[in-house]
C-alpha cells in the first residue's frame, strides 16, 4: 500500500544490541525515522539545486521502496500501481498492455500519465496506439524503488503527463561491492531468475550489472509458452568534484502473453460467471489451433501469424546522464536517452460472441445454390458436426480477430536544465530552465482476419459447410476456419519531433511557507505518410472482402504547440504536519497514432484543469495524507468502433466531449506495536461525463444520445486497498495480507452495460533464514474473484453492442496463482 516516504516493510523492532537480518535493520531504521519519514528526498516532478523532501513537496506523490516491492511482488508496471491512490489500474491484459486511469481522466493504457526510468520519459509518448509504455519496460531487482506523482507539477517537467508521472528509479552502486540473485518459481510453470551486482572498479568509476530471465506457461495457459525472455543491464557512473556522470545500457528481449475477453455470462441468481464449458479464472480463448495460421494478403502473398509471439519486444536502450557545478551557483543537468524499440503484438481478439443458431441464420446469404442448409464442422475433425444446442456446454461461436501489427519505433530523447539558487530580499528562489527535445520515427504495418471458433479452453477451429438435405458436405466455404481474409489492413510511416521550454521557481517565503509555480511552452511536428486501402476479390467467401493496399500514399504534416502552468504552496506549520495546495493547466498534444491509420485526421489538443488540496501528518505510530481532488478534462474524442458481424468491418464513431470529477484520496500507515501495521488506500471521487451529445442513426431516423452526467468508463466511484500486516520472530518473519475492493464500472458511455463490483484476497510472506538468505511466498487472487476489469471494447464504448444480452464478452482478473522465491545478498 502507498505510504508516505520511503517505509520500510519490516516494523519498528527493538535497538538492544543483537545481529540482526538486513530486514531487520531495515524495520530498526525506520523505527528510528517514523517520526522524520516526510524528510525523504523526492527526485520526481521537481528541479532545482536544493534537494526537496517529501515534507516540503506541494502535491502528492507515493514512494515504493524495494522492501514493499519485494513484498507485493508485482508481475506488472501496471499491478505495481495498485498501492496508488487516485489510479484505476487493470492489469488483466497479462505483463504488458496495461491500462491507467488517473484521478478520473478517460483515457485507456498510459495516455494520461508518462512513466520514466531514472527521471527520463521510457518513450517521449506513452500511449502510441498499439504501442504503450509498459511494454518497453520490465521491473526487475534493478529498480530501487519507485516515486508516482499524480498531478502536480509533472505535466510542466515531462511531456504527456497531464495526471502523473510514474518514476522507476534503478540502483546506484556503493563505496563497497555488493549484489543479490533471486530464483522465483510458480504454480504456473513459472522459471525466473533476477540478479544485480555493484562494485567500485578504480579511479572513482562504478559498476553495475543486472536483469532477469523468466519462462512460464501463463495464468492463462494458451498451450504454449506465454510469457519467455527477459533483459540485461549495464550501468558505469563516476562522481566528480563538481558532479556526476554516468551511461547506462539496457538490451531487453521478452515476449508475453496478450490476454483478452472470454464469454460470460449472467445467470438468474444476478452472479456472473463464465459460460459453461470455459474456465473464467484460467482459461483463454487462444490455443494450438491459432498459434500459427499462415493468412492469405490481397496481392497472394501469406501473413505468418504466430501467437506464441504475443507482444514481442526487442529494445536496446543507451542512457547518459551529465550533472555539473558550473560555479557562482549555477548548475547543469543533462539527460538524454537514445532507444532503438521493434515490437510485434499479435493476439486472438473476440470481436463477436453469439449462439451457433443466430450465426448460422446470419450467413445464409452466403448459401450456394443447390445446398439445403448451412452446417458447422471443425478443421481438425471434418466429420464431426457442431452441436448447435450444446456444443462444449454452451452452443456458442466466437468470430474471433487474428491481428498482427508490427510497430519499429527509433526514438532520441534529451533533456537540458540549468539550475541557480540565490537570495533575494532575506528570501530563497530555486529556479530551473529546462529545455526538452524529442524525436522518433515509427513505421505502422497490421493485417487481421476473423476466425470462426468454438467456445472452450484454447478454442478449436470451425469451418462453415453448405450441405445437402441428407446433411452430406458439398462444399466449405471458408478457409480452414478463416471466416474473412484481411479485414484489417494498415501501412504507415511518420516522424514526430517535439521541442518544449519550460521555467519553474521554489520560492521559499518563510521557513514554513514554500510557493512554486512554472510554465511550458510545448510544440510537436508529426509528418508522414499512410498508405490508401482498396478491398480485393479473390473468389471465395473467405477472400471476397480482403482489405489491401494501392501503392499509393496519403501525405500529412502538421503542427500543435500549447502552453501550460502550475502553481501551488507548502505549508509546513509543524515538524510532523503540514497542508499544501496546487492549480495546474495542462494539455496533451496529439501525437503519431492520431494519424496512423487516417492521414486526414483532424485530431485536436486536449486540455485540462487539476486541482488539489492536501493534508500530510507523520509521527511514530500513524502516517497520513488526505488530499481533495478535481479534475476537469475537455476535448476528449471518443472513438466508438462498433464491429459488425454481417459484414465482417468495424465501424468508427467519433465524437469530442468534457468530464469533470470530483475525489478524495487516502494514503496511510498505522503502527499500533512493533508487531502489527495496517496500510491503507482509498479514493472516492464522482466521475462524471458533461456535454457527450451525438446524433445516431436508426431505421427510425435519427436519435440524440445524451449522457451527461454518466459515470466515466471503467472508473469506479469507490476503491480501497488493506494491508494487514504482523512481524514475528523479533521482526525475522513478516505476513501480510491484502484485501482490495473495487466499486461498480460501465463498460460504455451510456452506463447501459454494468461492470458490478469486486473483492481480491491476497497474501505474502518473508522469512529471513539468515542475515544473507531470505525466504517470500506469494498467493494472488486467493478466492478465484472474477471481479471484471473490462467489456468488450469492440462491441462498441459509446453504447455497447452487448446492452440487454445476458452473454457477453468481458475481461475477468486472472485466477489464483502461487509463487515461491528464494533470495541471496552478498
Amino acid at each position: 500500500m502507498a505510504l508516505l516516504g520511503s517505509l520500510s516493510l519490516g516494523l519498528a523492532l527493538s535497538a538492544h544490541a543483537q545481529e540482526r537480518t538486513p530486514a531487520e535493520a531495515d524495520a530498526t531504521t525506520a523505527s528510528t525515522d517514523k517520526a522524520k519519514n516526510l524528510d525523504s528526498v523526492v527526485v520526481t516532478a521537481r528541479s532545482g539545486v536544493e534537494t526537496r523532501t517529501k515534507a516540503e513537496t506541494s502535491y502528492s506523490i507515493t514512494t515504493i521502496d524495494e522492501d514493499r516491492l519485494r513484498m507485493q511482488a508485482p508481475t506488472s508496471v501496471t499491478e505495481a500501481m495498485k498501492s496508488v491512490p487516485g489510479f484505476w489500474v487493470e492489469a488483466s491484459g497479462g505483463e504488458a498492455s496495461g491500462n491507467i486511469r488517473a484521478r478520473g481522466i478517460p483515457v485507456d493504457g498510459f495516455g494520461s500519465v508518462n512513466l520514466l526510468e531514472d527521471g527520463i520519459p521510457v518513450q517521449h509518448d506513452p500511449a502510441l496506439g498499439y504501442l504503450n509504455a509498459d511494454q518497453a519496460f520490465r521491473l526487475d531487482e534493478t529498480i530501487e524503488r519507485i516515486e508516482v506523482v499524480r498531478g502536480g507539477p509533472s505535466s510542466v517537467f515531462y511531456s504527456n503527463a497531464p495526471a502523473g508521472a510514474i518514476n522507476f528509479i534503478p540502483r546506484r552502486v556503493g563505496d563497497t561491492p555488493d549484489g543479490l540473485v533471486k530464483y522465483t518459481v510458480g504454480d504456473y510453470g513459472l522459471q525466473r531468475a533476477d540478479f544485480w551486482y555493484g562494485t567500485p572498479v578504480g579511479n572513482g568509476w562504478k559498476l553495475g550489472v543486472g536483469g532477469f530471465y523468466r519462462k512460464d506457461d501463463g495464468i492463462r495457459d494458451p498451450g504454449f509458452d506465454a510469457n519467455d525472455g527477459g533483459q540485461i543491464r549495464l550501468n558505469l557512473a563516476k562522481d566528480f568534484e563538481h558532479g556526476r556522470f554516468s551511461v547506462d545500457l539496457k538490451h531487453m528481449d521478452d515476449k508475453v502473453a496478450l490476454y483478452l475477453g472470454i464469454p460470460m455470462r449472467t445467470y438468474p441468481n444476478g452472479k456472473i460467471k463464465a459460460v459453461p464449458g470455459f474456465d473464467g479464472n484460467f482459461g483463454t480463448m487462444a490455443g494450438p489451433e491459432t498459434e500459427h495460421v499462415l493468412m492469405k494478403q490481397g496481392n497472394g502473398s501469406l501473413y505468418n501469424f504466430d501467437n506464441s509471439v504475443g507482444t514481442h519486444v526487442k529494445r536496446d536502450q543507451l542512457t547518459l546522464k551529465f550533472d555539473h557545478d558550473l560555479g557562482a551557483g549555477w548548475k547543469l543537468a543533462e539527460s538524454m536517452r537514445y532507444s532503438d524499440t521493434k515490437t510485434q503484438r499479435n493476439g486472438v481478439f473476440p470481436n463477436s460472441l453469439m449462439s451457433a443458431d443466430k450465426f448460422l441464420t446470419q450467413a445464409k446469404q452466403f448459401q450456394p445454390a443447390g445446398a439445403a442448409g448451412l452446417q458447422l464442422r471443425y478443421v481438425d475433425n471434418p466429420a464431426q458436426v457442431f452441436d448447435n444446442k450444446n456444443q462444449n456446454g454452451n452452443g456458442l461461436v466466437v468470430i474471433g480477430g487474428l491481428r498482427g501489427v508490427t510497430m519499429p519505433v527509433q526514438e532520441f530523447i534529451n533533456d537540458t536544465r540549468l539550475l541557480r539558487k540565490f537570495d533575494l530580499g532575506g528570501q530563497s528562489h530555486d529556479v530551473t530552465f529546462g529545455y526538452y527535445y524529442a524525436h522518433f520515427n515509427q513505421d505502422f504495418s497490421r493485417y487481421s482476419s476473423t476466425a470462426l471458433l468454438d467456445v472452450r479452453d484454447n478454442a478449436r477451429l470451425l469451418d462453415l459447410v453448405a450441405v445437402d438435405a441428407a446433411g452430406q458436405p458439398l462444399g466449405t466455404l471458408t478457409d480452414h476456419g478463416i471466416y474473412r481474409y484481411g479485414y484489417e489492413w494498415e501501412n504507415a510511416s511518420g516522424s514526430s519531433a517535439t521541442h518544449a521550454f519550460y521555467l519553474s521557481d521554489e520560492w521559499q517565503a518563510t521557513d514554513a511557507l514554500r510557493i512554486d509555480g512554472g510554465v511550458r511552452w510545448e510544440r510537436v511536428n508529426t509528418k508522414g505518410w499512410v498508405e490508401q486501402k482498396q478491398t480485393v476479390n479473390l473468389g471465395t467467401l473467405a477472400t471476397s472482402q480482403i482489405q489491401t493496399g494501392t501503392g499509393q500514399t496519403v501525405s500529412y504534416d502538421h503542427s500543435f504547440s500549447k502552453p501550460g502552468w502550475t502553481l501551488g504552496a507548502n505549508w509546513q506549520f509543524s515538524e510532523r504536519s503540514g497542508v499544501f495546495a496546487r492549480w495546474t493547466s495542462a494539455f496533451r498534444l496529439p501525437n503519431l497514432s492520431s494519424y496512423i491509420t487516417n492521414a486526414t485526421a483532424t485530431p485536436i489538443i486536449q486540455t485540462m484543469k487539476l486541482g488539489e488540496v492536501g493534508y500530510k501528518y507523520s509521527e511514530r505510530q500513524l502516517d497520513l495524507y488526505a488530499t481533495a481532488f478535481y479534475t476537469k478534462y475537455d476535448n476528449v474524442g471518443f472513438s466508438n468502433y462498433v464491429f459488425n458481424p454481417n459484414n465482417n468491418t468495424s465501424v468508427a464513431q467519433q465524437g469530442y466531449a468534457s468530464t469533470k470529477t470530483k475525489g478524495l484520496e487516502l494514503e496511510g500507515t498505522w503502527f499500533p506495536t512493533r508487531w502489527f501495521d495496517v496500510q491503507l488506500t482509498a479514493t472516492w471521487q464522482d466521475p462524471q461525463y458533461e456535454g457527450l451529445r451525438y446524433t445516431d442513426k436508426s431505421s427510425t431516423g435519427p436519435i440524440l444520445r445524451d449522457y451527461t452526467g454518466n459515470q466515466l468508463i471503467r472508473v469506479p466511484k469507490l476503491s480501497y486497498r488493506v494491508v494487514p500486516g504482523v512481524n514475528l520472530l523479533d521482526g525475522q518473519l513478516r505476513l501480510q495480507l491484502a484485501y482490495e475492493h473495487e466499486g461498480e464500472r460501465y463498460v460504455d458511455t451510456a452506463n447501459s452495460v454494468r461492470l458490478p463490483s469486486y473483492d481480491v484476497w491476497s497474501a505474502s510472506a518473508r522469512y529471513d533464514v539468515s542475515p544473507a538468505f531470505s525466504v517470500y511466498l506469494y498467493a494472488d487472487n486467493l478466492t478465484n474473484s472474477l471481479g471484471l476489469t473490462e467489456g468488450n471494447p469492440r462491441a462498441g464504448e459509446l453504447q455497447s453492442a452487448d446492452a440487454g444480452a445476458n452473454t457477453f464478452i468481458a475481461r475477468p482478473l486472472l485466477g489464483r496463482s502461487y509463487r515461491a522465491a528464494v533470495m541471496y545478498r552478498f
